[in-house]
C-alpha cells in the first residue's frame, strides 16, 4: 500500500516506554493514520475512535470489549469499536497501520 500527498508528523507517538510508537499520518481530506510497530509484551490501549487495525507481519493476542482473547497473525485486520479499552499480547514484532474512523 502507499500513501500520497500525507503529512507526517515528526515526532513520534511512544507508549509503554518505547514498546510501542508510532508516526501519525494527515491526509488532505482531514483523515488520519497511524503506522507503527509493537514489541513482544502485553499492553491495554483505550480507542476514542472507531479503529482498523492492519497487520503487516506479526503474531498478537486480543481482547476487545464482550469477546475473548482471538489470535492474529499478519497479514490480519482488527476492528476496534470506538471508546473502548482492549488488551494486546504481542508475541513477535507487530508492524501496523492503524486507522481512524470519524462519523
Amino acid at each position: 500500500m502507499k500513501f500520497e500527498n500525507v503529512t507526517i508528523a515528526k515526532e513520534a507517538n511512544i507508549l509503554y516506554e518505547g514498546n510501542i510508537t508510532s508516526r501519525t499520518l494527515e491526509f488532505e481530506d482531514g483523515s488520519r493514520k497511524t503506522l507503527g510497530i509493537m514489541l513482544a509484551g502485553e499492553y491495554e490501549l483505550t480507542s476514542i475512535h472507531e479503529e482498523v487495525i492492519d497487520i503487516q507481519r506479526g503474531e498478537l493476542d486480543v481482547l476487545l470489549p464482550a469477546q475473548e482473547w482471538k489470535k492474529f497473525v499478519g497479514p490480519a485486520t482488527i476492528n476496534v469499536p470506538a471508546n473502548s479499552k482492549f488488551k494486546l499480547r504481542v508475541h513477535s514484532l507487530v508492524d501496523y497501520c492503524a486507522s481512524f474512523i470519524k462519523y
